[in-house]
């Protein structure tokens, strides 16, 4: 059943990380019945059971409620689809689960990046766009491994470019005009590569495409060159929520261009800096001052 749910899922227009994710959580649980020699069956005592050995073997709690909110969605479809009377984790609590504060990367960290990028080969200016990119619109890994050539428009007042496929919908997005000059020279620059007449944006080394995994390698490989320790792609979109509000956007904006549905997630994100932010606005409004 569970080539059934993902194709369902795709039909409900989910996107490749999430349907991935989702899969992920499902295949780790039968993958632990066959280790525990339990049946693999959807049981509300054996999955708390499976929960815990995450758990206790050292998973993250975030990695623990991955992984029983994708059984619990999986449980509730072969509920919805007539293939079991009932949902047996029909009312499951999750773990709980820790919230780290994330601290956006400095201005001279995002410099050093950029630095590490630096060099005459396609995949160096390909680089730059995407560090660019996602410090200045807080586009999600996936969205930006999804953009086309065609989703940009580099000559409009401003640049934009068409996020497809991401968790908020499909929406075009102002570009910086110092990312919309990088993008235009690593496309001068794509033009020798051997996909170049492919409609995907990125190109990858050695002639081949480019996927979330090579994103998360190479800006992996940069942020060490950079010497940026505990680097994650999602620390960009961080850092992108933070300078936008901390030079004045409004949170309505931030939101329509970062793609975020709800308050409450824009507000985990950004919440390392938020009293760095307040103590700067009060200084602005001098409100001592009569």
């Amino acid at each position: 059943m569970l080539g059934s749910w993902k194709l369902h899922l795709r039909a409900e227009r989910k996107s490749p990380q999430t349907v991935k994710a989702y899969g992920d959580g499902v295949r780790a649980y039968l993958a632990w019945c066959a280790r525990a020699e339990r049946s693999a069956v959807i049981d509300r005592r054996q999955f708390r059971e499976f929960v815990d050995d995450l758990l206790s073997d050292g998973a993250r709690p975030a990695t623990a409620v991955s992984r029983q909110l994708a059984v619990r969605r999986f449980s509730a479809w072969l509920t919805e689809e007539g293939e079991q009377a009932s949902d047996p984790l029909l009312g499951l609590k999750a773990p709980k689960l820790d919230k780290p504060v994330v601290e956006p990367l400095s201005d001279d960290q995002l410099r050093a990046l950029l630095k590490a990028c630096r060099g005459p080969e396609v995949r160096d200016k390909r680089d730059e766009v995407i560090v660019r990119l996602v410090f200045t619109t807080g586009a999600r890994a996936g969205e930006v491994v999804a953009l086309q050539t065609g989703d940009l428009s580099l000559r409009s007042d401003p640049p934009t470019a068409t996020i497809r496929r991401g968790k908020g919908g499909t929406g075009r997005v102002p570009l910086a005009v110092e990312t919309a000059a990088a993008i235009d020279r690593y496309l001068r620059a794509r033009k020798g590569h051997r996909l170049a007449g492919e409609s995907a944006l990125w190109v990858g080394d050695r002639g081949k495409g480019f996927t979330c995994d090579a994103l998360h390698k190479t800006l992996a490989m940069r942020a060490q060159a950079a010497g940026i320790a505990g680097f994650h792609p999602p620390l960009l979109r961080h850092t992108a929520a933070h300078r936008w509000l901390a030079k004045g956007g409004s949170e309505g904006g931030l939101m329509a261009v970062a793609g975020w549905t709800r308050p409450d997630m824009l507000l985990r994100c950004t919440k390392a800096q938020a009293s760095v932010r307040a103590a700067e606005e009060a200084r602005r409004l001098n409100l001592g001052e009569l």
